[in-house]
């Protein structure tokens, strides 16, 4: 399963889910259909998922998860990027390009308006899950080697500097006033 394949098998489970937003019932849909695939495509698709993983390790994105989430540890920021995958390529990509769009999207909003934390943590084990159900075996340990990139130091500030999230974040941090 290459990083095309896999984006389809996210899209379609978006087009199964009972709410497409919810990356938890992404994460549902996309164990499922991904147990159905040869045991190799599980596989693989642990090796693109934590590609894509690596891919959005920024500090501009981190601190939009900040902003959204009310604070963002680190296992914090693993799952909104498992929820961010949920949302399809085309969103992911525009995010992790510019994360201030987040402020666009609707799910955004309304999380925004509900107090609703943007989580995906069922995400980053669609792999794992998909082999225990097709095998009944733990996925192997092996192949997955991800080098996740350095931060960016011109944004190694205090994310909780409601002024500086407000510079750099502007449509994002309008939507989460102090």
């Amino acid at each position: 399963m290459d990083k095309q394949q896999f984006w389809q098998l996210i899209e379609t489970a978006r087009n199964q889910a009972s709410n497409p937003d919810d990356g938890e019932a992404v994460a549902h849909e996309a164990t499922s259909l991904l147990a159905s695939r040869p045991i190799e495509e599980i596989i693989a698709a642990e090796q693109v998922l934590w590609e894509l993983m690596a891919d959005s390790y920024t500090n501009p994105l981190w601190a939009a998860a900040h902003l959204a989430n009310g604070g963002c540890s680190d296992d914090g920021f693993d799952y909104f990027r498992g929820w961010l995958i949920a949302q399809g390529r085309e969103v992911f990509e525009r995010m992790i390009a510019d994360p201030d769009a987040l402020a666009e999207l609707p799910v955004v909003r309304a999380s925004a308006a509900d107090g609703v934390d943007l989580e995906g943590e069922d995400m980053l084990g669609i792999a794992w899950n998909a082999h225990v159900s097709a095998t009944g075996d733990q996925l192997p340990a092996g192949p997955t080697a991800i080098r996740f990139p350095e931060l960016d130091p011109t944004w190694n500030f205090d994310f909780d500097d409601h002024d500086e999230m407000t510079r750099r974040l502007p449509r994002l941090a309008a939507l989460y006033p102090e």
